[in-house]
């Protein structure tokens, strides 16, 4: 960590408005911005990481310079995550960053993949330029925005989110499932930003029979469709079911072998993946697992009662994103079905990380406490 000038924190902060841009575009890789310019406040050339295969946020804004015939020798890069140190779908940036003469490189977070950590950092100051890391408030913004990915690379599993759209006493539906809509077109819109953020969508085979939801993002936009996901144990999504349809991809969790079922899903265009669990159910955690490995770095749930318990009980959720409206519902559907508890010591704690107004609804989000 190094002491940084008012100009490199506005920088940073330029950087990582700039790594907006990735949001819904860059997945596996992480969203990150970066501004190159002079200790006397010029702005030179500036970037965000571009698709898997594009360029990535340093590249990006080297291109910016290049094209304008601007020369960035004797420059300073403010860079949210550490420039990569290896070749993958494109070259080492800290190699091309290191080719344009650059005199400083300031770094929001170290990159935690293996592949990196900490060997861009080395491969700079070998080449003789000035690398500065951020604070620990600004490394933490950072992380945050980018939390999926840490969380793929650290724990080998995406960062889960609930969504729940709730009325006040806490109820996601009528008895007979209707629920559209409990929360009103700003938190719906609010709602699809997440989903944007997010390399896949999931849901499961009660949500697709009663409500067949295309499970896409349509309320906001977006470069690219997420991955859709149905935990379906036995293979019952309905062929005409509408998240089938383009756009994006459709994965689907079984866990029982039903060869015919699987055939008709694949024809439609589906994927089919079989990963058995206990009582005949989809293994959730193997699930997740397999997400990881397919390079999803934010998971997001819309499910019903039953599912989000089940991911509930197995600890895989990592954030709640509730939008409760104001209205009562009286007897219906549940956030989720967690059964009974013998006494309030049994609850599992969650705490606010916060609270804001989306038109006439409220959003709450929040994170489990570890267990004390």
């Amino acid at each position: 960590m190094s002491v940084l000038s008012p100009l490199d924190r506005q920088r940073l902060q330029d950087a990582l408005a700039l790594a907006q841009g990735s949001i819904g575009l860059s997945e596996p890789n992480p969203r990150v911005g970066c501004v190159i310019g002079h200790a006397d406040g010029r702005v030179l050339a500036q970037g965000f990481t571009q698709e898997a295969g594009g360029p990535h946020a340093e590249a990006a804004a080297l291109q910016d310079a290049r094209l304008a015939g601007i020369d960035l020798r004797g420059a300073t890069a403010w860079v949210t995550l550490e420039p990569c140190a290896h070749q993958g779908r494109t070259p080492p940036c800290c190699d091309a960053l290191i080719a344009a003469g650059l005199a400083r490189v300031v770094i929001g977070i170290p990159d935690p993949f293996h592949l990196v950590a900490g060997r861009g950092i080395e491969r700079l100051r070998a080449a003789g330029i000035v690398v500065d890391l951020a604070d620990d408030t600004f490394a933490q913004a950072c992380r945050e925005f980018n939390i999926g990915f840490h969380s793929r690379i650290e724990r080998g599993r995406p960062w889960v989110r609930m969504k729940i759209a709730a009325s006040l006493d806490g109820r996601t539906a009528l008895p007979d499932g209707t629920s559209q809509w409990i929360t009103g077109a700003p938190a719906r819109a609010d709602g699809h930003a997440w989903r944007r953020r997010a390399g896949a969508v999931l849901s499961g085979i009660g949500t697709v029979l009663e409500d067949d939801p295309r499970l896409d993002v349509r309320l906001v936009s977006t470069p690219r469709q997420p991955l859709r996901v149905v935990v379906d144990s036995h293979l019952m999504t309905p062929l005409n079911a509408r998240l089938l349809a383009p756009p994006g991809q459709v994965l689907i969790y079984g866990a029982a072998d039903e060869p015919e079922r699987a055939q008709a899903l694949r024809g439609h265009g589906a994927e089919v993946t079989l990963l058995p669990g206990a009582h005949g159910k989809v293994d959730l955690r193997a699930m997740v697992a397999d997400l990881a490995q397919r390079g999803i770095n934010e998971l997001h749930v819309e499910a019903g009662h039953k599912l989000n318990a089940s991911l509930l009980r197995e600890d895989l959720v990592d954030e709640l994103l509730v939008y409760l409206a104001p209205l009562m519902l009286g007897d219906g559907r549940e956030m989720a079905a967690l059964g009974t508890l013998a006494t309030l010591a049994d609850a599992r704690r969650w705490a606010f990380t916060d609270v804001q107004s989306v038109g006439a609804d409220l959003r709450l989000m929040a994170r489990p406490l570890a267990p004390t």
